[in-house]
């Protein structure tokens, strides 16, 4: 791994699940919005430390040159090696993709979850994302393994699209339908 710039800092996912339960029980449902913010200020910073990193290892200067095929590799190395957990990019329909993860560190398989609950990691996801697309990006986990779910899922694309998946899901219908048609 390269060093970076000072930008990005090294933390342990203890800490990140100490932090969502201290602000889950002080400041209760407003826990989730506020990690998620912050988060998505981490992204840009994340985004540029990847642009970096990337260089480094290809011949690719720019992220949003980099040949898609490649993308969930590179990601995948990418946030591995910053100690995230391996994650797998899928493209899920026009427009969307799914970033899975079955070790992902911001999840707390011991913390019994009722819904999702990587919030850091979702307005990280934005950010990184959005800089990558030039583009405003939505995330919204929709699997976690806090929750005990096998996997962290991530949804990303247009707010437009990841708000009908998260009506859609809350009024019961499967997600895949909403990303397959757009």
């Amino acid at each position: 791994m390269t060093a970076f710039d000072g930008t990005v800092l090294g933390i342990g996912s203890r800490m990140l699940h100490r932090l969502r339960h201290v602000l889950e029980r002080d400041v209760g449902e407003q826990s989730g919005p506020l990690l998620q913010e912050a988060g998505f200020a981490a992204g840009d910073e994340l985004y540029d430390a990847f642009t970096g990193w990337l260089a480094d290892r290809t011949a690719v200067t720019d992220p949003a040159q980099l040949d898609a095929r490649h993308l969930s590799r590179m990601l995948g190395e990418f946030f591995r090696g910053l100690g995230w957990g391996q994650l797998v990019v899928e493209r899920m329909g026009p427009g969307s993709l799914a970033i899975d993860s079955d070790d992902w560190a911001e999840a707390d398989p011991q913390a019994g979850a009722f819904a999702p609950a990587c919030h850091v990691t979702a307005g990280l996801l934005a950010g990184f994302l959005g800089r990558l697309a030039d583009q405003d990006v939505a995330v919204l986990e929709i699997e976690c393994r806090s929750r005990h779910d096998d996997r962290c899922r991530f949804l990303a694309g247009s707010p437009q699209t990841l708000q009908a998946v998260y009506e859609a899901v809350s009024s019961g219908q499967d997600y895949r339908e909403v990303l397959a048609t757009g």
